[in-house]
């Protein structure tokens, strides 16, 4: 059975930069072991799989899968889909038109708002679908320098020390004191296990306050190898749990707080996540993030 399937660029408004993303139109009939499969051949960060929603009032039910396993929610795969159902629902559109798209993703219902204009970049936001919490204390600084390959004075800056938190899928959330060593950074295998341990979380989203682009808040990278993915261009399920570092270490008053998380530049695929977070009471109240997308390819599977 050929099976339509359709590439984006995300969180991006240009194509071959952001991460790229594949979503299979017609994901009946397939099992866990072929969804698996499918997802190593495109050997990108993450493929969806598309199926009709169990709530017909919503727009989708969706299974994202990394080379290496399935993931319960994942960023640029929310925003990446929604854009292309919008797409599909909607066509090429004559003046600014806005859509709500609800996906059914295994960790709940995501309600997705979709902005389609003419000749432009697509954009998309959500509500993160779980508030950020911290998950255990991070390994010792050292021992997570040595797992990044990097100088235990490299970790840290201000008062950001290293944590891990999770908004669905959990992260190690290390501040590194500067660009230069965050570009020095690189997974040293023989350490990894011991800082970054599978039973709390294997991933690692570095961060710095000094960026390349003046309207960013901060400069990221990300490394998970245990899931097949050796550094990711845009992990938005990690901006989606970042909002936990942020109240902590920047102590944000009530109120709204906009910023830009830059990533990928290392690796040849700038992108930017739109990130903002509502605090009340010194808690945190809410939280959304969004970004541009860009279709690439289309075609069929036909194995």
């Amino acid at each position: 059975m050929a099976r339509r399937f359709r590439t984006f660029d995300v969180f991006t408004k240009q194509p071959f930069t952001g991460n790229a993303l594949a979503i299979v139109a017609d994901g009946e009939g397939l099992d866990d072991a072929a969804m698996q499969a499918i997802a190593r051949e495109f050997n990108l960060s993450e493929t969806v799989f598309l199926f009709p929603p169990e709530n017909p009032a919503h727009s989708a039910r969706v299974r994202i899968f990394t080379p290496g396993k399935e993931l319960p929610f994942a960023g640029h795969p929310t925003v990446g889909t929604a854009i292309h159902l919008a797409m599909e629902k909607l066509g090429a559109v004559e003046k600014e038109e806005d859509a709500i798209i609800v996906l059914e993703e295994t960790i709940g219902p995501v309600r997705v708002g979709v902005r389609l204009r003419p000749d432009e970049a697509a954009f998309a936001e959500f509500d993160v679908p779980q508030l950020a919490e911290e998950v255990c204390p991070a390994k010792p600084k050292e021992v997570i320098a040595a797992a990044l390959d990097l100088a235990s004075e490299d970790i840290g800056f201000e008062n950001h020390v290293p944590t891990v938190y999770t908004a669905g899928n959990a992260f190690n959330f290390v501040p590194v004191r500067d660009r230069e060593a965050i570009g020095r950074a690189q997974v040293a295998g023989q350490h990894w296990d011991a800082a970054f341990p599978a039973d709390t979380s294997a991933a690692a989203f570095l961060y710095t306050r000094e960026a390349v682009n003046h309207n960013a808040a901060f400069h990221a990278r990300m490394f998970w190898p245990a899931i097949g993915v050796g550094e990711d261009p845009a992990t938005g399920s990690a901006v989606a749990a970042f909002p936990g570092p942020i109240l902590r270490f920047d102590e944000l008053r009530d109120g709204p707080y906009n910023g830009i998380v830059e990533q990928g530049y290392e690796m040849g695929r700038p992108s930017q996540i739109t990130l903002e977070i509502a605090v009340k009471g010194g808690a945190l109240e809410g939280s959304r993030i969004g970004g541009y997308a860009v279709p690439v390819t289309r075609g069929e599977l036909e194995a």
